[in-house]
């Protein structure tokens, strides 16, 4: 199975997955590149630290979404490393159809909620303000419909009487970058039975 990582941000989660790679820990999955969509973003830096090439194509002018043509040239130069695989690990994007059509049913996504609660932006904030006791992490498959693709696994994450929402957020970011790399594990592992 290989795959590309896609994010916008500061890159904890793909460096994770990145790391399991070098060390030989991401089962028979192998990342082909790092796909950023923010100018200057840290995570457009790790791919090369790891021997991954890293790529920046332009995203066009919307924050949030890809304008369709965008997108199928993103899905072109994904598909040039080789990758048949995609985790969406903090990007920031809404992905549609030339993506989705692309890698059908090949497509997961990290999200910092135990979804279906807390889905969309600031999912650890929205969980922090509603007070609940325990939030986590979902790994799940990608549809049209914004996190609400077939969840693959969750892990949970309790809120501690002494857990600031900075705490809190850390203790959630820690536990995703244990999930995401187990989760590529067991799905190379379907992809490539023994």
């Amino acid at each position: 199975m290989n795959i590309a990582i896609l994010g916008s941000g500061h890159g904890s989660n793909a460096e994770a997955i990145l790391a399991a790679h070098a060390a030989g820990q991401l089962g028979r999955a192998r990342v082909t590149g790092v796909f950023c969509d923010i100018p200057g973003a840290r995570i457009s830096e790790l791919g090369p630290r790891y021997g991954v090439p890293s790529f920046q194509p332009d995203a066009g002018p919307f924050k949030t979404k890809f304008p369709p043509s965008v997108e199928a040239d993103w899905a072109k130069a994904i598909q040039e490393t080789g990758a048949d695989f995609l985790v969406l690990a903090g990007f920031m994007r809404v992905i549609k159809q030339p993506l989705l059509d692309a890698f059908p049913g090949r497509v997961i996504n990290l999200h910092p909620s135990l979804l279906p609660a807390f889905p969309g932006l600031d999912a650890i904030g929205q969980a922090w303000r509603h007070g609940v006791k325990v939030s986590g992490c979902t790994v799940h498959y990608v549809n049209a419909t914004v996190d609400g693709g077939a969840i693959i696994d969750q892990a949970a994450v309790r809120r501690e009487d002494g857990d600031t929402l900075e705490s809190f957020a850390q203790k959630i970011h820690a536990a995703e970058h244990i999930l995401l790399p187990s989760v590529i594990v067991r799905l190379s592992a379907v992809a490539f039975p023994s």
